[in-house]
């Protein structure tokens, strides 16, 4: 699963989930666990799959709980050695010389991005530690099957600034149709996705973005209100259509949805464990830029305006 191109992961993990509050009120959203996992971790082996090891969090609110995590998760998987003499401390393999818990390849800069600052100005404030190549960008909330090898030959292949990867979500809500006087003609109870496309994220950027959307972006800009309009208004993004798994843990309903899918084995998501690829497709998005906007979890022409991850 090697690729040519490894780039780097950029990770909104600084909002306060206020959705998410029964898990929230004691721990940043980013943590809140599928399968005895924060669903960080889960992100971050999916993009690990793919060969992008290098990420970059883009912290807030309960900052400093995840930076312990990864701190905890590099020091303290698999057997440790403790050497009080010179003060140190770090892994130690087995008597077979190998680690009973295998680390992941991973390097993260975990970097303040401001208690209250807006997706906007957290991506602008993570300009530095991106290296000035193209990126990739997701949040620290949702969790799919997408093909990133595809993902990233797409973006490659219309040479654009931005890609935004669109999915079609599970859906917990039945499906009525009806006339139009009425009467209620038949009835799909949970269906397995909903019917219109939506922004899923999973980004892929060019270091330009930084600088087309200055003028629109700041520390009280949201990412889906600000940049992406003025990258649709410019003509710069496009869409992937991912029709695989996507699914993102807004509410307690949602967690416990992909927990039960976890504990039943009904986890696409975890691509780490097999190699299965789901389909995909893509197309391109534009737009006037003055009206619709392209909120997270809507589709072009809605606006839904997120105030956390």
């Amino acid at each position: 699963m090697s690729l040519e191109v490894i780039l780097k992961v950029a990770i909104f993990a600084g909002g306060k989930g206020s959705r998410l509050i029964e898990e929230t009120r004691v721990r940043p959203k980013p943590l809140v666990e599928i399968g005895n996992r924060p669903i960080l971790w889960h992100i971050m082996q999916h993009y690990s799959t793919y060969g992008h090891h290098d990420f970059v969090l883009g912290l807030g609110y309960m900052g400093d709980l995840i930076k312990k995590y990864i701190s905890d998760l590099c020091q303290y998987n698999g057997n440790l050695r403790v050497d009080f003499a010179n003060r140190d401390l770090y892994g130690q393999p087995d008597r077979d010389n190998a680690d009973v818990v295998p680390h992941p390849p991973w390097t993260v800069d975990l970097i303040d991005t401001g208690q209250d600052t807006m997706t906007g100005g957290r991506l602008a404030r993570l300009a530095p530690y991106l290296g000035g190549e193209t990126f990739m960008l997701t949040y620290g909330d949702g969790v799919s099957n997408i093909d990133l090898d595809a993902l990233l030959r797409f973006h490659r292949s219309h040479g654009k600034l931005a890609t935004m990867t669109m999915v079609r979500p599970l859906t917990t809500f039945g499906h009525l149709s009806v006339r139009e006087d009425g009467l209620v003609e038949g009835f799909e109870e949970k269906p397995k996705t909903a019917t219109d496309w939506i922004n899923g994220g999973f980004f892929v950027l060019e270091p330009e973005v930084f600088q087309a959307v200055e003028s629109v972006n700041g520390d009280t800009v949201m990412w889906e209100e600000g940049p992406l309009p003025k990258l649709m208004e410019m003509g710069e993004l496009m869409a992937y259509l991912h029709s695989g798994f996507w699914y993102c843990m807004d509410h307690l309903a949602d967690k416990r949805r992909l927990e039960e899918m976890w504990k039943n084995g009904d986890r696409p998501w975890a691509t780490w464990e097999n190699s299965t690829r789901a389909g995909h497709g893509a197309f391109g998005l534009r737009g006037d830029g003055d009206g619709a906007g392209i909120g997270r979890g809507g589709h072009p022409g809605d606006w839904v305006r997120y105030k956390s991850l």
